[in-house]
């Protein structure tokens, strides 16, 4: 056989195994699409019925419970559903309720087996007194979910941590640290407890409007009563650079997300419990009361009120 010939013969060979390998590539590769795409079909099925497992979890994707709910928030509040407003402001405090019903003359009061809540339909607002600490709010937030209001707002107090805090001073938090154990079980401890921002933006302009300064930052939420005796947990209250400590702020931000209510929170300073002598008693509790509460359950009723009337202008927000 001739040098030529011979080299033509390793040349086809050559081309032959070539051609083998790139068919076998091709084939690989076909089968590992193959594969890809029937994994990636059965993650997306995955996250589907985890989405749908989700929603069976919340009022707004089970009807069973929002049947539950919605008899609970009548019988906790003694209100039906057709008295609620779709503006809803929160608080701990039965003055709230009961400065409410002295400055809306049409409000209409019941007291339930476990809240106390009062409607304005000249108002267009309702509110409700639900109680004190982590559990309750993220009750309440809840249950707000079968009224489906335009916007909800707490009037809560706080305990002062920045030095530069007074009391009487206002707080919109932008962010809530979940210290507490109730939210846990609502979502992963990794995410934020964070207000709607547009309710805070709405807020923001009343005490603009007014000629209010109030500060923005991040709270602590903690289902701890008397911290102020524990000093690590003061430490800990300082590294994070929290403005101020209350109870159930991060509480109803996450669960009234999950539950898709609009949500945002004004808060007073009413003691400041790091400094000497700073500490809310029965005596400073009265003197808070009596000089700053009115301001803030007024600045309340009428952010509520005003979102029911231009709530789509301002700021040119859409609700």
């Amino acid at each position: 056989m001739g040098v030529i010939k011979k080299v033509a013969l390793k040349k086809a060979a050559s081309k032959k195994i070539a051609l083998k390998k790139v068919v076998a590539k091709k084939s690989r590769e076909k089968t590992i699409a193959s594969h890809s795409a029937k994994v990636r079909i059965e993650v997306l099925k995955e996250i589907e019925d985890l989405k749908e497992k989700l929603r069976a979890r919340r009022i707004h994707g089970n009807e069973e419970k929002r049947k539950i709910a919605r008899d609970m928030l009548e019988r906790y509040t003694g209100h039906e559903i057709k008295d609620f407003q779709k503006q809803i402001i929160l608080t701990n405090f039965h003055y709230y309720v009961e400065r409410f019903n002295a400055l809306l003359p049409d409000s209409h009061y019941t007291q339930g087996s476990a809240f106390k809540a009062s409607s304005s339909a000249k108002a267009q607002v309702t509110i409700i007194e639900f109680g004190v600490g982590s559990a309750m709010a993220a009750l309440i937030g809840e249950l707000l979910a079968v009224v489906e209001p335009k916007a909800v707002l707490f009037l809560g107090l706080a305990g002062g941590v920045h030095p530069s805090l007074e009391v009487g001073d206002f707080v919109l938090p932008i962010a809530s640290i979940r210290g507490e154990g109730v939210t846990q079980h609502f979502l992963p401890e990794q995410v934020p407890a964070l207000p709607t921002f547009k309710v805070q933006k709405f807020v923001s302009q009343i005490l603009v409007e007014h000629g209010l300064e109030y500060r923005t930052g991040t709270i602590h939420s903690t289902d701890y009563r008397f911290w102020e005796f524990d000093d690590r947990f003061k430490l800990n209250l300082l590294e994070q650079r929290v403005l101020a400590v209350e109870m159930e702020t991060a509480a109803l931000f996450v669960s009234c997300f999950v539950s898709k209510v609009n949500i945002g929170a004004l808060l007073l300073i009413s003691d400041h419990p790091l400094k000497r002598g700073g500490i809310k008693t029965k005596a400073s509790a009265k003197a808070v009361f009596r000089k700053f509460t009115d301001i803030h359950i007024e600045l309340g009723i009428e952010a509520m009120a005003d979102i029911a009337e231009r709530g789509e202008a301002i700021r040119h927000y859409q609700w």
